[in-house]
């Protein structure tokens, strides 16, 4: 399996990620939330990631940004386990992901779903505590209390027994955020939450992240919108197959960076 090209952004690449800053420390007890190392992901031999080191730090809200085909989502799937890797290693606190499944909220693509499944949105919500109750035991009123719970968090308590196939994107979105929230973790994944959704929506579900940041927990998300990135987040992952940079938003998210990651085809924003 050969390297891919580096993006055509006047020779950005693995070395461009802020390596001088000392080891993150703190969140679960001393572990760095995500540590991805060497990590190579290919389909039918051709690279999707190639050689990424990356460290996500706790208590933060990271944007994964880059241009299609970058590998955003294939970081979020390595680092579940979701797709096989060529090469290299992730931990998820400290230890790999199978031993730490408890601690990992995920919410998808809301295209990747069959929302034609017959069930309602309440049992959607409390399929996220199946972790905490197992698989045979069947949810009784403290899980259905704890459900209805994360559902008003998300402005969808009204829609509780409403089919989800009967809900539009925006809604389906919620419903994933509230089981999401059920599963009551230390790190939750998000691909591309705010695709497709509305105006309240994307309100509704960034002033949540904001809550779980200030709670202590740490976010990754796989963002689309360059004009909003700044605003919404406070860290960085920029990706383009190789990772490009990475770092707190003020300092990574800058024109230069940006042309190194989408090969200079990008007018970037003016300030302000």
């Amino acid at each position: 399996m050969k390297a891919p090209p580096a993006p055509n952004n006047g020779g950005a690449g693995k070395g461009l990620a802020d390596t001088s800053a000392p080891p993150i420390i703190g969140g679960g007890g001393g572990q760095i939330p995500v540590a991805i190392r060497d990590l190579t992901v290919a389909y039918e031999e051709k690279p999707v990631l190639w050689d990424v080191d990356l460290d996500i730090p706790p208590a933060s809200l990271t944007a994964i940004i880059g241009p299609n085909g970058a590998g955003k989502s294939t970081l979020i799937k390595a680092a579940l386990g979701l797709v096989p890797l060529a090469a290299g290693s992730v931990s998820i606190l400290g230890k790999p992901y199978t031993r730490q499944r408890r601690l990992v909220g995920y919410v998808p693509q809301r295209g990747s779903v069959d929302w034609d499944f017959p069930t309602d949105v309440l049992d959607v919500v409390m399929m996220g505590l199946y972790g905490r109750i197992g698989w045979v035991k069947r949810p009784g009123k403290p899980e259905r209390q704890t459900a209805l719970e994360c559902l008003e968090k998300v402005g969808m308590a009204a829609f509780a027994k409403r089919q989800i196939s009967q809900l539009s994107g925006g809604q389906q979105q919620r419903v994933f955020l509230a089981r999401a929230l059920a599963q009551d973790t230390r790190l939750y994944f998000m691909d591309e939450p705010f695709a497709g959704v509305d105006a309240t929506t994307e309100r509704a579900i960034i002033a949540l992240l904001h809550t779980l940041r200030a709670e202590g927990k740490t976010v990754v998300v796989v963002h689309h919108d360059l004009q909003t990135a700044s605003e919404y987040f406070d860290h960085v992952v920029l990706l383009n197959v190789r990772l490009i940079a990475s770092g707190p938003m003020a300092a990574t998210f800058t024109q230069e960076n940006l042309q190194r990651t989408y090969g200079g085809k990008i007018a970037f924003l003016k300030d302000g």
